[in-house]
């Protein structure tokens, strides 16, 4: 994750946020809806219009349970993946957060 600076002192606009992705709470953004497919899901937000498909059935599992863990990794752990399949999901879970399906959870 990534957040905006600025300093006179250094030509930098970018400061890396050193927390992980799968260690923040996420949830379905409230105007996205999420419907499974025989490929997967299918995610519309009714806010941007976007649409975005899932091809593993087991992010579809982890979007339908972020609200029900602490984070995103749990959710995923809890969905049966393995540590080596992490990486590809938090790939996965940035592009949904960039295109707004997900937000982070407030008040944990």
């Amino acid at each position: 994750m990534w957040r905006k600076c600025w300093s006179k002192r250094s030509r930098s606009t970018v400061c890396a946020v050193s927390t992980d992705l799968l260690d923040q709470a996420w949830q379905v953004h409230p105007q996205a809806s999420v419907r499974a497919e025989q490929f997967g899901a299918l995610l519309y937000h009714f806010g941007t219009r976007r649409l975005s498909f899932v091809k593993d059935p087991r992010l579809l599992t982890v979007l339908r349970s972020l609200s029900d863990h602490h984070t995103a990794r749990a959710a995923c752990v809890a969905a049966g993946m393995q540590d080596d399949e992490l990486a590809s999901f938090r790939g996965a879970l940035a592009a949904l957060h960039k295109s707004q399906m997900i937000v982070e959870r407030a008040g944990l």
